[in-house]
């Protein structure tokens, strides 16, 4: 009875040995995982001093809410200064076209072939003034818009350094937005799990916090940095002679679309999880 008794929890322990290698080893999960999200960053068109900045950090905003006031002095000036340049060419424009016109109605006794092709000329040349003098007004209505920088989507301001007085610079980013809507996974999956990852498969991503979110494969990584490989200054590949008896798999990201998030659980981007792949 005992022999029994120890043959069959010594076959019980094969078992559990056995799932449990397989869990481990063949099935596709891993503990490598991360939130990610599209972070925008927020650079101004034109450059000032800040005068206003409504938002703080961790705000949320929507798209078009205002995040930070350039000063626009400089550009209602450059506006009226533009305005009264398209006036002076309108007015010359016009005073050419008579001109021509003038030139036209007269006998060709009283005024040459050439006068009249010259006074055309001159009138084109006005024409082509006078729409240089438009785009330049309507540059510099562009450049008082931008004062205003609006927030191109739904989301949080984050690790905000930016304070009102600071000065922007063109192209230089003064904070960042993550987007709300944006938020992914990436599960890094040991190469020898790849085979049982398919684009489509159901995904479940337990959080460290203990949350669960569920998912599916979105797409698979097709490369990652060749460590073994870097470019010698000929171009040609400088492989490293030794080699490890003991080869560890690589990790190829593999990214997780996340199709609902249970009410309350709050995601930040870089955040780490668990990702567990169901084959179909």
């Amino acid at each position: 009875m005992g022999f029994i008794a120890t043959a069959v929890v010594f076959v019980i322990a094969i078992l559990i040995g056995r799932t449990l290698w397989v869990h481990y080893m063949d099935e596709p999960w891993t503990r490598d995982g991360r939130v990610n999200a599209d972070i925008i960053d927020i650079a101004p068109d034109v450059s000032g001093q800040i005068v206003g900045l409504p938002v703080h950090d961790n705000q949320f905003v929507k798209k078009g809410d205002l995040l930070m006031q350039i000063d626009p002095s400089h550009y209602l000036i450059a506006v009226e200064q533009a305005e009264a340049a398209v006036a002076a060419r309108k007015a010359e424009l016009q005073m050419r076209r008579d001109d021509a016109q003038r030139r036209a109605d007269l006998d060709s006794l009283v005024v040459s072939k050439e006068g009249r092709e010259d006074a055309a000329d001159t009138a084109s040349a006005a024409d082509a003034a006078y729409q240089q003098a438009v785009a330049a007004l309507d540059a510099a209505k562009l450049n008082l818009e931008r004062t205003r920088v609006l927030s191109p989507v739904d989301g949080y301001v984050t690790n905000l350094e930016t304070f009102r007085g600071d000065y922007a610079i063109v192209g230089t980013s003064k904070l960042a937005v993550v987007d709300a809507n944006s938020f992914w996974v990436y599960g890094y999956f040991e190469e020898t799990k790849l085979p049982h990852v398919k684009v489509g498969n159901k995904a479940e991503m337990r959080m460290m916090s203990g949350d669960l979110l569920q998912g599916h494969v979105e797409s698979i990584s097709r490369g990652i940095y060749d460590r073994d490989n870097p470019q010698s200054r000929q171009l040609l590949a400088d492989v490293n002679p030794t080699f490890n008896w003991v080869r560890l798999a690589q990790r190829v990201p593999v990214r997780i679309k996340i199709d609902h998030v249970p009410h309350g659980v709050v995601l930040s981007a870089g955040t780490t999880c668990s990702v567990v792949i169901a084959p179909r």
